[in-house]
């Protein structure tokens, strides 16, 4: 008769006699430790998968997934562009063209990265149309020479839409009155803001015909083929692929992981390594339950003797104690899935709100690759969380449940 009660006795005690009030106390504290750690662990990591989405679908939709090069400058693009578009895994081809330099204006010199396009073919392979702050991409026209930059470039530069800039090759023109810097005045036609310092400071774009003609090239010449696929981890192995079926002209491959892989591997590493350290919080305050339990136990032995001499066997005891553990387990789990939910989805604006009202920035552009704190909340990563507090809960039980159930009646009613 005693095994439908000893889920109702163990839930009862969760409260301790009222003369003592600490291991109340002692069991309060443990649902929060527990609470608290979950919450942690889900902030942090919605945080670190925050970085992992905004590294793959800002950065990497801004930089190349995989480029196809030659020795020399690619005449018949188009042509190359249709054979690299018969593999089922490529989405999207573009050409492109890159110059390294420096602009200046009014003695302030910002270093950058000229790439060359075609703005209707770069839409295909890049999210920058979605970041322009001022100007249209379409403004690249050819024999224009406009130039598109980031909004960091821009303020350090001093210039805004229709300002002239200097671009300087890192070539020279020999002339009989000795060499001289190649350099060329372009306009800006257009002012992007992605978030990462890297592209918003040193990355700028002009028409492929434009910046051909630095080159000395013909018109149709460029310097390659920007490729796009379904699956960017796929972009290693499909483009080096790729290059070897065009291998007849010299053709090689590169690909995001030269530039960015390890900045990815990175971040993956220390989720995986921050949430077993954060784990860590969790079982520390589930450990709190066998302290809590055992305080239990001692205060409850009474209680148990009488229980025992009713007919109740060492299992049902047990089980009540694993019960009153789990209970504690249970319900600061269940708070610190909800405020940890609630705490990850707003982190990103709290993060701002504070940053303004200190007027200090947390992540700066110069030394992260993103400007702001980014948060995404998965629900694998929440199922996780909760399930591993629950089980570590209920291991914490079991020492106690045991030593609950070894109480022989005799000894503790001895005193009582």
């Amino acid at each position: 008769m005693f095994r439908p009660l000893f889920a109702f006795i163990g839930t009862r005690y969760t409260r301790a006699k009222r003369r003592n009030h600490f291991v109340s106390f002692i069991s309060l504290t443990s649902m929060i430790g527990l609470a608290l750690g979950v919450i942690v662990m889900i902030v942090v990591l919605s945080v670190m998968n925050g970085f992992d989405h905004e590294m793959r679908t800002r950065v990497l939709g801004m930089v190349p997934h995989a480029t196809i090069e030659s020795g020399e400058p690619i005449s018949d693009w188009q042509s190359l562009a249709d054979k690299v578009r018969q593999n089922p895994k490529v989405l999207a081809v573009a050409p492109f063209t890159q110059m390294q330099g420096l602009l200046t204006n009014n003695g302030q010199v910002q270093k950058v990265l000229l790439n060359a396009i075609d703005p209707q073919q770069e839409r295909q392979v890049s999210i920058i149309d979605h970041f322009m702050q001022q100007g249209q991409l379409d403004a690249l026209a050819p024999g224009s020479f406009g130039i598109v930059i980031g909004d960091k470039a821009a303020a350090k530069l001093g210039v805004g839409l229709g300002d002239k800039l200097t671009f300087v090759a890192p070539e020279v023109t020999v002339t009989p009155a000795g060499m001289f810097p190649r350099m060329k005045r372009f306009t800006v036609v257009g002012i992007f803001h992605v978030g990462a310092g890297e592209i918003d400071g040193y990355l700028g774009l002009t028409n492929l015909e434009d910046l051909g003609r630095l080159h000395r090239w013909k018109p149709d010449q460029v310097q390659g083929l920007r490729l796009k696929f379904d699956d960017l981890f796929q972009a290693p192995r499909t483009a080096w692929e790729i290059a070897q079926q065009l291998g007849e002209n010299h053709f090689y491959a590169r690909d995001w992981t030269r530039t960015h892989g390890n900045l990815y591997q990175a971040i993956r590493m220390e989720k995986a390594m921050i949430g077993l350290l954060l784990l860590l919080i969790v079982a520390v305050a589930a450990f709190n339950i066998i302290s809590t339990l055992v305080m239990v136990v001692n205060d409850k032995k009474g209680d148990i003797a009488i229980l025992r001499t009713l007919g109740a066997t060492p299992g049902t005891i047990m089980a009540i104690f694993m019960v009153q553990g789990t209970v504690i387990g249970v319900v600061g789990t269940l708070i610190g899935a909800v405020l940890g939910m609630l705490a990850a989805l707003n982190v990103s604006a709290a993060i701002s709100a504070l940053e303004g009202l200190i007027g200090h920035k947390f992540l700066n552009a110069d030394v992260y690759f993103i400007d702001y704190l980014p948060s995404q909340l998965m629900a694998e990563d929440v199922l996780m969380v909760c399930g591993a507090a629950l089980v570590l809960s209920f291991l914490a039980t079991l020492y106690p449940a045991w030593r609950a159930a070894r109480t022989q009646p005799a000894e503790a009613l001895r005193y009582e």
